[in-house]
């Protein structure tokens, strides 16, 4: 079979030319590699993380400590995949309440695809030390798909249909057409 280019290339979701180092609030999504459920499992629209899920959360929680121009705000860690806001913080404004548009030409200095590589990282490694020392299920291949979904969070309105978003996810799983129980 002929290797065509074309159709193998991966496309890009990022937004072309956009620079994702400035300050502002950024939606994440990152999926286990085949959407398998190994953080969790839910039970009456609520989540019941495993081991593994609480270690996904603690080491989002630790992301400011790594890059403290990085906040947190809301995030879910579900069965397969994981939801969080990141919010790239101007050096001089680390704690404050940035509640508005990325300011263009002003930068963070962390880009957001560095913070979301650490989190994988970071996390897989767990995963694996943990397999091998407490007999978690292992994973095949990736423990996280290559890419993530980014959505750049542009105002208020948005930012609250975001956390609600992150918020009422357990609810809406059942409908949730890449979901699959059959996974865990």
């Amino acid at each position: 079979m002929e290797y065509d280019l074309d159709k193998q290339r991966r496309r890009s979701m990022r937004l072309r030319g956009y620079d994702y180092s400035q300050p502002g609030a950024y939606f994440v999504t990152i999926c286990i590699e085949r959407r398998d459920c190994l953080l969790g499992r839910v039970q009456e629209a609520e989540i019941l993380l495993s081991d593994a899920g609480r270690k996904v959360a603690r080491w989002w929680r630790e992301i400011h400590h790594k890059f403290p121009t990085i906040e947190i705000d809301e995030f879910i860690v579900m069965p397969n995949h994981f939801h969080g806001i990141v919010v790239l913080v101007e050096p001089d404004r680390v704690g404050a309440d940035l509640r508005v548009c990325p300011v263009r030409g002003r930068h963070a200095g962390v880009p957001l695809h560095t913070v979301v590589q650490w989190f994988k990282t970071m996390t897989t490694n767990e995963y694996i030390r943990e397999v091998k020392q407490s007999g978690w299920r292992p994973f095949l291949g990736k423990l996280w798909q290559r890419n993530y979904y980014e959505h750049i969070i542009r105002d208020e309105i948005d930012w609250d249909l975001v956390r609600n978003y992150i918020i009422n996810n357990p609810m809406d799983l059942k409908n949730d057409r890449d979901f699959n129980e059959d996974t865990r």
